[in-house]
């Protein structure tokens, strides 16, 4: 019986470490690796003479900061009027995972 209870323990153990892997936003994924770059939004205003970026990064899924929000990275290109939206996402192994997004805009 205690041998049981050990086991069904390390399970649980490993299952919760394993599930909280480092993930990203992103359409596909890889086991491995993933870098994939994508559009997320466009608006009516075409003129984009600025570019913003903002990044939020995880470490083995436990620990995540930053703020990869549109309003930040507008702010830190000095943009008021947004013209379209897109991200890139990075992440190694679920060790690891960063994701960018970049606005253009005036």
């Amino acid at each position: 019986m205690r041998f049981s209870s050990m086991t069904l323990a390390a399970t649980a153990a490993a299952a919760l470490f394993v599930s909280g892997c480092a993930g990203a936003r992103t359409p596909v994924t890889g086991f491995w690796y993933t870098d994939v770059k994508a559009n997320d939004a466009v608006t009516a205003n075409s003129a984009a003479s600025k570019v913003g970026r903002a990044e939020a990064k995880s470490y083995l899924g436990l620990v995540a900061l930053g703020d990869c929000s549109v309003d930040t990275a507008a702010k830190n290109g000095g943009i008021t009027k947004v013209a379209h939206v897109d991200y890139e996402t990075m992440s190694i192994l679920g060790f690891y995972a960063k994701t960018t997004t970049i606005v253009y805009g005036k």
